[in-house]
């Protein structure tokens, strides 16, 4: 990767009235900024005593650097990652064969539902956390984030729920309701062990550590931007968290609320989803889809400013149309809320409200295509460089499209309907959050690995980890559309014989195996 044409650099630090001094190697610049008067010594030794990291263990654990931390949300994320993936396979493994008896239906429950809380919520945003802690101080020109407290503590917070998901996992006790934990069946009544009670307090406490990163990323990009950086001149990267993190304060607590009132559901005697009580199952459908849909793009807006950003300088141009790009990053946001019915078309809602959330899951398709174009312009019109992040960047606007399309097939009610609940579904879910969301963190682990720890990749052994991961990838993934329109439902343990299923799971079954030791061949690349 010695060849990589240079990045743009990144905007001068300009030194600002809330921080003209910052930290290096355990000690404050003290150069004052033209106008404004400089800091007296007993507020250079507070501030000094305040973001200096401390050696030892006492320092390791009090750090407040966006770098450490955007670095342990990274290692975090993947180590979840490592989890999820092990779950996978095991699940893979059962469902190879027909009747096969590697898992009982309840491991299989347990198995499926912590595969999709791990990769879902401990690995897709936690991973991008990582990047944007990382790097928006040194895009935005600013000394650390807005609260660096506050970002220790989001980080800690995330780190301890991922702990207690997992904490009665190995014990049997595990999440085991799907990671929707849709009522009747996360209830007291039909699920009466300690499963479904870590599952809602690991989910709130999820929420508050979502919902303090959010507002810290929101208040750094207001008050902690390099003076003269307008919102015309902000990265694309910046622009994803930007809108990620807005989104996460509108949808967030909708999640939070709904598993706080299931936990009082099963523990307090309440009744919200009882329907001996007068109580709404299909409340809880709405409390988690309004929440779920947005969170979709949550964990691929971010994921889509890292190719934007990325992807031109292997392209030895700007990217084409960064005003289109930028507003097509917020309108797939605000149009975001309006679509999470399309996940309740088989619940029997007025014909009105089919007909509305439809077109509106099919409007969405327009801002992603323009992003879409803008990539593939961006390559066509420039003089593409194919190293490694290159091919990464690539695949991910193929993913990106066969998962958009996929999506958008599933906007039209009837089709909808017929869909619902097969692989067909579970298809589409992997190719947006995984396909959409893997694929460019590998890239942009890539590109910036010299950044993060000083070292290069090994430039060829990354090739053929692309290619592992990509062919792994599609040979896992793409089988599940088959499987789904002949008919095999999602959330089934095993199958009889004769379905026609059998083919396209062995597949798939294999195509999760070399993704895996793709994603292993990346971890151990380091050159």
């Amino acid at each position: 990767m010695n060849d990589i044409p240079a990045a743009p650099s990144a905007p001068a630090r300009p030194a600002t009235a809330s921080g003209p001094h910052r930290a290096r190697a355990g000690r404050l610049s003290r150069v004052p900024e033209t106008g404004t008067a400089p800091l007296d010594e007993a507020t250079l030794r507070r501030l000094e005593e305040i973001w200096e990291t401390r050696p030892g263990w006492r320092g390791w654990l009090s750090t407040v650097d966006h770098k450490t931390i955007g670095l342990r949300y990274l290692v975090t994320a993947f180590v979840f990652l490592a989890l999820g993936g092990v779950e996978a396979l095991i699940m893979r493994a059962q469902l190879a064969r027909p009747n096969e008896t590697l898992l009982t239906p309840q491991q299989y429950d347990q198995l499926f539902t912590m595969h999709g809380v791990t990769m879902i919520f401990l690995y897709a945003l936690p991973v991008l956390s990582g990047f944007s802690n990382y790097l928006w101080p040194l895009v935005l020109g600013s000394r650390d984030m807005a609260f660096p407290r506050l970002n220790a503590l989001s980080y800690w917070v995330f780190l301890g729920a991922g702990i207690l998901l997992y904490a009665s996992f190995p014990a049997g006790q595990g999440a085991n309701a799907g990671w929707f934990n849709y009522v009747p069946l996360s209830t007291a009544a039909y699920d009466p062990g300690p499963n479904i009670d870590v599952y809602a307090l690991g989910m709130v406490l999820l929420g508050i550590s979502t919902t303090v990163g959010a507002g810290n990323f929101v208040i750094t990009f207001l008050c902690m931007r390099a003076s003269g950086m307008s919102v015309a001149r902000l990265p694309i990267l910046v622009w994803g968290t930007l809108t990620a993190s807005a989104a996460n304060l509108l949808a967030v607590p909708s999640v939070s609320l709904a598993f706080l009132m299931l936990w009082l559901d099963r523990n307090a005697g309440s009744h919200f989803f009882d329907t001996t009580a007068d109580g709404r199952p299909l409340l809880w459908q709405h409390l988690f889809w309004i929440f779920a849909h947005p969170w979709v793009y949550v964990v691929v807006l971010p994921a889509m400013g890292i190719v934007s950003d990325a992807l031109p300088t292997f392209c030895r141009r700007p990217i084409v149309a960064y005003a289109a790009v930028a507003l097509s990053t917020v309108a797939t946001m605000l149009v975001g809320f309006e679509v999470w019915l399309h996940h309740m078309f088989a619940t029997g809602l007025p014909p009105l409200a089919l007909a509305f959330f439809g077109a509106a899951s099919t409007v969405i398709s327009v801002p992603s295509a323009i992003a879409v174009f803008a990539w593939i312009a961006t390559i066509w019109t420039g003089k593409p460089v194919f190293k490694t992040p290159f091919y990464y960047f690539a695949g991910f606007v193929l993913m990106f499209t066969v998962g958009g399309v996929s999506g958008v097939m599933t906007a039209a009610v009837p089709l909808d309907w017929q869909l619902t609940d097969t692989y067909f579904v579970v298809a589409h879910l992997h190719y947006v959050l995984l396909g959409i969301n893997v694929f460019p963190v590998l890239g942009g682990l890539t590109y910036w690995f010299p950044k993060f720890t000083g070292r290069l990749m090994h430039e060829r052994f990354g090739k053929w980890t692309f290619w592992v991961t990509f062919v792994g990838f599609n040979l896992g993934f793409f089988p599940m559309h088959i499987s789904g329109l002949l008919g095999m439902p999602r959330r089934i343990y095993t199958y009889p014989e004769g379905m026609g299923w059998d083919t396209a799971n062995l597949l798939t079954s294999i195509g999760a195996f070399v993704f895996a030791i793709g994603i292993a061949m990346f971890i151990g690349n380091d050159s």
